[in-house]
């Protein structure tokens, strides 16, 4: 994967910036309880496609989240091209991953924890 120009860099910011917005004042209603944070947004050389990458926080059902936002992305894509009509010709199709770094930095975190529990083998 190469890297993004800067026309799709800007569009992937501006994309970032809305959806942002709409997932803090609309994401209870799409996910109950939980937390909804854009943490990416990449966008294919053509501007067609969007995808955003989603981190949930105060839930344990994240996977259930994301498909529950996932069922409204006609929805989430409508929205958004009400917001940003002045600024694009098309809206692009939106794909929705979970983004879990998160977790993963938890899980080598506990990784490097139990290694320096461990005691040191003699040299």
């Amino acid at each position: 994967m190469g890297t993004e120009s800067k026309r799709q860099q800007r569009f992937a910011g501006v994309i970032q910036q809305d959806l942002a917005e709409m997932f803090q004042r609309d994401g209870s209603s799409w996910a109950p309880g939980a937390f909804i944070t854009v943490t990416k947004v990449r966008v294919t050389p053509d501007l067609a496609i969007a995808r955003i990458y989603l981190s949930f926080l105060n839930t344990k059902t994240a996977n259930t989240d994301l498909e529950a936002v996932r069922s409204k992305t006609s929805e989430i894509r409508y929205k958004l091209g009400n917001r940003i009509k002045n600024q694009a010709r098309i809206v692009p199709q939106l794909e929705f991953f979970l983004d879990d770094t998160n977790e993963y930095v938890e899980h080598m975190d506990k990784i490097f924890e139990k290694i320096s529990k461990e005691p040191r083998q003699p040299e």
